[in-house]
């Protein structure tokens, strides 16, 4: 192998378990595998299974972006979760959305909240074509009124991430924003792509890639609650041989800090 890079939200677990010659953030990644596929490209949406993003582009170049990783509603683990409540398969969720005559209004601001509306919904008789229509228009205007606030969204659009593969919530984007939206053919894959071609651009080096085993290393965990700020957030550590070598679980990054080796 000439080298191997790792990205998103557990890059430096990976990084460790694998042997990575490079460890890239998610907006770096993924604004590198747009801008190669489609350079004219000035807005990229990413929703993916934690969380969702948004990064404006100018002139191949990132000059904004920002990131929901607090609220759950609208990303592919939050969608799951519903088509699993009203019995259907997530790969038949963007197709009934689709179906909906008229898509009742859900309350998308909150997993909690939306997750209740739609129960009501149910209760008092709406079809489920319409209240996963309506789940979709809502988890749309949400991602755009609090992720995309202030931005200024600019057609070449670019949507990837897992959700990209639900029809629902491109349809009910595309509806909104009054534009066509580009979904790469591999729009799951973008960050792994973009890390790669970033791992092939610092050649060349000697890879440090262990071999598509696990490392065979003692490893531990541990965790603890940080209190330095209303998140209170649960951080998880690994540790090999005493040392921790990854974290994950602080909503700000503080402790995800990483030896200069696995800086990203």
């Amino acid at each position: 192998f000439d080298g191997v890079a790792t990205t998103g939200s557990a890059r430096h677990l990976a990084a460790f378990l694998v042997g990575a010659d490079l460890v890239k953030n998610e907006i770096t990644a993924h604004s590198i595998a747009v801008i190669d596929l489609y350079p004219e490209t000035k807005t990229i949406f990413e929703i993916g299974g934690q969380d969702s993003k948004v990064i404006i582009l100018r002139a191949g170049v990132v000059v904004d972006f920002a990131m929901n990783t607090v609220c759950a509603a609208g990303t592919g683990s939050f969608l799951d979760q519903q088509a699993a409540r009203l019995g259907i398969s997530i790969e038949e969720f963007g197709t009934l959305a689709l179906k909906a005559k008229h898509p009742v209004r859900v309350a998308g601001r909150c997993t909690v909240f939306a997750e209740t509306d739609m129960i009501h919904k149910q209760q008092i008789g709406h079809s489920v074509e319409d209240i996963i229509g309506g789940l979709c228009d809502s988890l749309v205007k949400n991602y755009l009124n609090n992720v995309c606030r202030g931005k200024e969204l600019l057609s070449p659009i670019v949507f990837q991430g897992g959700v990209a593969a639900n029809q629902g919530i491109r349809k009910a984007l595309e509806k909104e924003l009054e534009t066509d939206l580009i979904i790469p053919e591999h729009f799951g894959l973008m960050g792994a792509l973009g890390a790669a071609k970033l791992a092939k651009r610092t050649q060349p080096y000697r890879t440090q890639f262990k071999g598509f085993e696990l490392s065979r290393k003692s490893c531990s965990t541990r965790g603890f609650e940080c209190s330095e700020c209303e998140n209170q957030c649960e951080v998880v550590q690994l540790l090999v041989d005493q040392q921790v070598v990854a974290c994950w679980g602080d909503l700000c990054e503080k402790y995800r800090k990483s030896p200069d080796s696995m800086v990203g």
